[in-house]
């Protein structure tokens, strides 16, 4: 069978966001979206409820953050791996290599609500994943060059399966943050989502 790197690179992500992640956020509710499961969690907040000295963002909610980043790093939100995952995961790269919008932390303007998030998140993946599937092997081979900081040097495949990584990394946190909020639910009384 003759296989390329574009279908093997698109492919390891494409079946983990059919498969395992995107389906499962149909159903994701604002109450669960911005649910802090432990004390001091990094979230999406209004601004003046900001819990750290960096929190970014240009409206009028923004994502908790701090640089360097404390140690151990706090637990974040469904809300704030979701935002990483559209901004500074597929956002920043679709913007450097496919003619994506802007991305950054300070400028985007954070859903208060999860659908809203979502969409957000549709549209980051798709084009990330339209990108990879346009290169060819030629164009996996060259360097991604310095926008892509210690990447730069590198081909476009090492950066591709960096970002597949990174994404299939957080999606799963957020698959595993949905089931301890439905466990917690299930242990208050509370009502938690159909799943």
């Amino acid at each position: 069978m003759d296989r390329t790197w574009t279908q093997d690179l698109t492919e390891q992500l494409s079946w983990h966001w059919d498969n395992l992640v995107r389906p499962k956020l149909d159903d994701l509710s604002d109450a669960e979206y911005l649910w802090e499961p432990a004390p001091g969690c990094w979230n999406v907040r209004r601004r003046a409820e900001a819990v750290t000295s960096s929190a970014a963002g240009s409206g009028d909610w923004v994502i908790d953050w701090d640089f360097p980043e404390p140690r151990p790093a706090p637990v974040t939100t469904i809300a704030w791996r979701l935002g990483h995952v559209t901004v500074g995961v597929f956002g920043m790269r679709n913007a450097s290599h496919f003619g994506g919008p802007p991305a950054d932390y300070q400028s985007t303007v954070w859903p208060a609500h999860a659908q809203d998030a979502i969409a957000q998140l549709d549209d980051a993946y798709g084009r990330w994943i339209a990108g990879v599937a346009a290169f060819d092997d030629a164009d996996l081979d060259r360097p991604c060059g310095p926008a892509e900081g210690v990447f730069g040097d590198l081909p476009y495949r090492a950066l591709v399966l960096h970002i597949n990584r990174e994404a299939i990394h957080h999606l799963a946190e957020v698959m595993l943050l949905r089931d301890l909020y439905r466990a917690a639910g299930a242990v208050s009384g509370r009502p938690s989502p159909p799943g």
